[in-house]
């Protein structure tokens, strides 16, 4: 089973950019498909990104399209979100997640970093 960890949360000011990683460990991210989650205090967790296993096709939440940017790097067995021109309300906290390709469900899911963003 693979395990992910996430980093590169943290507090900045609206208008700066962010990237977060997912690391995985105990198994190659090769045969996985990627997603980024979020979750804002008192609202449910929603899709953000994500990217097929093979890094050909990527898919965002339609507010968040041109903003936010999900990479994935297969030597390096992680994931990436590149989050640019952050607002107030992208505060969350931000969950990797990984499924099986033929699945519909993200079934491994990393701790999650909170983004603060202040005005």
């Amino acid at each position: 089973q693979v395990q992910l960890v996430e980093s590169g949360g943290g507090l900045v000011q609206a208008g700066d950019s962010l990237r977060l990683s997912c690391a995985a460990s105990g198994r190659a991210l090769a045969g996985y498909d990627m997603g980024w989650f979020r979750q804002a205090p008192g609202k449910e967790r929603e899709f953000v990104a994500s990217v097929s296993r093979s890094g050909a096709n990527t898919y965002y939440a339609d507010s968040l399209k041109g903003r936010f940017t999900m990479s994935r790097d297969l030597a390096k067995n992680a994931a990436f979100l590149e989050m640019s021109s952050l607002k107030r309300e992208d505060a969350a906290v931000y969950f990797c997640a990984a499924k099986i390709p033929t699945q519909i469900e993200f079934v491994v899911w990393g701790q999650g970093p909170q983004v603060t963003v202040s005005s």
